[in-house]
């Protein structure tokens, strides 16, 4: 069963740039992984630091295979120090 990742992530106003950038250095790649259909990123239209990310999945396991990646630590490291907020995640399927 399919499934679709969305990612709340709250940036520090100097560090939305960097996040961008690192977004759009990455996707291809996420894109890439086995099981991975599509990523894309969102921004609020009242706050501007909010973004959130929707990637599409075969299955839960496709998504932990990237989640467990050296790919996803690395990119996920340079993220976190950009954060004001914790980010917040969900997994949801179509009904």
């Amino acid at each position: 069963m399919s499934i679709t990742r969305i990612v709340k992530l709250c940036f520090e106003p100097e560090h939305l740039d960097a996040f961008k950038q690192i977004f759009v250095e990455k996707k291809a790649k996420i894109e890439a992984f086995q099981g991975c259909h599509s990523v894309i990123m969102l921004q609020d239209i009242h706050d501007p630091t909010i973004c959130f990310t929707y990637s599409h999945w075969d299955s839960e396991e496709a998504l932990n295979a990237y989640r467990n990646s050296d790919f996803f630590g690395e990119t996920w490291a340079r993220t976190k120090k950009l954060f004001r907020d914790k980010p917040e995640a969900w997994s949801v399927q179509n009904v």
